[in-house]
C-alpha cells in the first residue's frame, strides 16, 4: 500500500509521525506521505517539523516516508501562492483539500488547485468534466478516498476520471490509527467505486510513479 495523504498531531491527526509510520509499516505499507493541514497561519511551522522528524527517522524505518502538506479550506485566490510557499519550504508532495460534498469547501477550489499544479487533488467531490480534463493536462492526480463522508463521491470521481483519462490514486486521509488500510481493503474500495481489475492495478502504479518522481527530485 502506498498512501499519500495522512495526518498527525501537527494538525488534527491522533498520532505522532513516528507512531503513524510504524503502524503503517506493520500492516504492509511501502510508502506514506505526511500531509498535515495547513493555511497561511502554520505552513512555516508544520513543514520544517515534518522534515525534521522524517530526516531523523529515515535510517530507522522500513518504508519510504515523504514530507508534504494538505492545503485546506484556503480561498481559491490564495492557493497558488501557498503551493509555491509549500514547495519552497521543502514539501515533496502538495495536496489540496478538494470540494468534497461533506464540507463547505469554497467553489473554485478544485480549479485553483489544478491550475497551481498540485500533486494530488484530494476528495474532489462532484468535480466537473472541465476540471477533470485540466487535471489530466496538468498531471494532477485525483483521489479516491477511504475516508468516511469524503468517499460518497468516489463513484463519480472514478468513473469520470477513467472516461477522460485523468490519473487516479487511492489514499486514506488517515487521522487515527484505525484509518490505515491494507492493500486488499484498498482493492475493495476501488472496486466499490466501479473501477475494474485492470484499472485498479493502474491506480496503484500511479501512486508508485508519484513516489518515484519525488525520490528522483531528492
Amino acid at each position: 500500500m502506498i498512501d499519500l495523504h495522512t495526518h498527525t498531531l501537527f494538525s488534527d491527526g491522533e498520532l505522532l509521525p513516528a507512531e503513524l509510520i510504524q503502524r503503517a509499516s506493520v500492516i504492509g505499507y511501502k510508502a506514506i506521505a505526511i500531509t498535515d493541514h495547513v493555511d497561511q497561519s502554520n505552513i512555516d511551522i508544520v513543514i520544517p517539523r515534518i522534515i525534521k522528524v522524517l530526516d531523523a527517522l529515515k535510517d530507522s524505518i522500513s518504508i519510504t516516508a515523504i514530507p508534504g502538506v494538505e492545503i485546506t479550506h484556503v480561498p481559491p485566490s490564495l492557493i497558488s501562492s501557498l503551493v509555491k510557499e509549500a514547495r519552497q519550504l521543502g514539501a515533496k508532495i502538495v495536496v489540496v483539500h478538494g470540494e468534497t460534498t461533506s464540507e463547505p469547501v469554497k467553489e473554485g477550489t478544485n480549479r485553483a488547485a489544478i491550475e497551481a499544479g498540485v500533486d494530488i487533488l484530494a476528495h474532489p467531490g462532484l468535480i466537473s468534466t472541465d476540471d477533470i480534463k485540466l487535471a489530466k493536462e496538468k498531471g494532477v492526480a485525483l483521489e479516491i478516498t477511504s475516508r468516511k463522508g469524503h468517499s460518497f463521491t468516489n463513484g463519480h470521481v472514478g468513473r469520470e476520471a477513467i472516461k477522460h483519462g485523468a490519473t487516479l490514486v487511492i489514499n486514506t486521509d488517515t487521522h487515527s490509527p484505525y484509518d490505515l488500510i491494507s492493500l486488499e481493503k484498498a482493492k475493495k474500495i476501488l472496486a466499490g467505486a466501479g473501477i475494474d481489475e485492470d484499472k485498479i492495478k493502474a491506480v496503484f502504479n500511479n501512486s508508485k510513479t508519484i513516489v518515484e518522481k519525488i525520490l528522483r527530485r531528492n
